[in-house]
């Protein structure tokens, strides 16, 4: 461990320490009280020296570093202590501070230990150096994001972390280039451009931006001085194209029928309930098909319940060919559908209904598939879902008698 001279020369150096402005020095006795407190101090702590000169150095440390910070008094006096490390500290304002440390004890004439001096520089950013063999530095080479920070002409100053796929950006790459370059954006009143804007204004924002054929979520915030002014901006960028792709994935498995793709009946039920409340206020009408694929049981027990799935897809292939884009066909449940015609009349429901009648036995695969239709219209046979899904439940079970009469006549 260094050795301080004995006075007067200790006294010298600790005065010409004090007086530094890039390192936080300062000295405490073996008590643990503040004794002396330099103007790099004052900068990296944020207290004067009239206050905190008296008080304990556990006031700089966070609860969790408080055995350590006693480990280090009570083993002072031995040669092997350390005398330097990566510690972290605490700001008058509350935030965290990690700092390189270096530690010398001090001595009187005698050569006995009665304090120690603290040398400290920021490793966080604020007017210190940021090593590469810090946690921190190595943390943020690490993610799998990006960081920047801007000036207020929104010149990026400094970059960080692993960088985005397309663009395999490394820490300092963007140093020098503006936003509308590393953004691809020229408009200053469009997203991402006008966020940063704002945040030069004070104002957070969070959003998700497309960037080359990526989805970024980007955080923005006002980079601030110590003081509260506002000097440019801060910046995270993270792709969540794949969490995206995934959410979506499952969004549309939680939505859709595995069977036929076609949407499933909470699918079809949220958006029936969704087209009745704009109907009532647009006053404008609309219809519903309910579908039951005819035999379906016969099918799966004669000639097993692939062909029967098959018959199920095949149906659900004529309803996609024959509706709109705006309409929404669904599978209902077992051998059951549906199809909401979104500004339809009867005569629309009736065409559609005739049309998906026909294109079953016109792909002429085995074995032969019918279909049974019922119809409910907006507002003449009902204003809720519920009434609306009866009227056309009612029509089908109509349908679907008669066509089995009229098969038990044939036979």
């Amino acid at each position: 461990m260094d050795r301080i001279p004995s006075p007067p020369a200790c006294e010298q150096l600790l005065a010409a320490l004090l007086e530094s402005a890039e390192d936080g020095v300062l000295s405490v006795a073996l008590d643990g009280t503040i004794e002396t407190w330099s103007h790099g101090a004052e900068r990296l702590y944020g207290y004067t020296a009239e206050e905190i000169t008296g008080q304990p150095l556990s006031r700089l440390v966070p609860l969790y570093e408080l055995q350590a910070l006693e480990k280090i008094f009570s083993q002072v006096s031995a040669d092997d202590s350390r005398c330097c490390e990566n510690a972290e500290r605490l700001h008058k304002d509350g935030s965290r501070i990690f700092i390189r440390m270096r530690r010398v004890p001090i001595r009187n004439e005698q050569g006995q230990i009665k304090g120690i001096l603290e040398r400290g520089r920021a490793l966080n950013g604020y007017g210190g150096d940021i090593p590469l063999e810090t946690g921190n530095q190595l943390l943020m080479e690490q993610m799998p994001l990006i960081l920047w920070t801007t000036d207020q002409n929104l010149r990026i100053t400094s970059n960080w972390g692993k960088g985005l796929p397309p663009s395999k950006l490394r820490a300092g790459g963007l140093v020098g280039r503006t936003v509308f370059e590393f953004l691809r954006c020229a408009d200053r009143h469009t997203t991402p451009i006008a966020e940063h804007y704002d945040a030069l204004r004070g104002v957070s924002a969070h959003f998700e931006y497309n960037w080359k054929d990526r989805i970024l979520e980007i955080r923005l915030e006002p980079l601030r001085t110590r003081s509260g002014d506002i000097i440019g901006c801060l910046g995270v960028g993270m792709d969540i194209t794949d969490r995206k792709r995934d959410e979506e994935e499952a969004h549309y498995l939680a939505r859709h029928d595995a069977l036929t793709g076609l949407a499933n009946y909470r699918e079809f039920i949220e958006k029936l309930e969704r087209e009745v409340q704009r109907a009532e206020r647009s006053h404008r009408p609309f219809t519903l098909l309910l579908l039951d694929l005819d035999g379906l049981k016969r099918i799966n027990d004669l000639q097993g319940h692939l062909v029967g799935n098959r018959g199920l897809r095949r149906l659900a292939a004529v309803m996609n060919q024959h509706c709109r884009s705006t309409d929404l066909a669904a599978r209902y449940g077992g051998d059951e559908f549906a199809v909401m015609l979104i500004d339809s009349d009867q005569g629309m429901a009736e065409q559609i209904a005739q049309r998906i009648e026909r294109g079953l036995p016109a792909d002429q695969e085995e074995p032969a598939l019918s279909v049974s239709i019922g119809i409910g219209i907006y507002p003449y046979d009902g204003r809720t879902a519920a009434e609306l899904l009866e009227a056309a439940d009612r029509q089908l079970y109509r349908r679907k008698k008669a066509a089995h009469s009229r098969a038990a006549a044939v036979r």
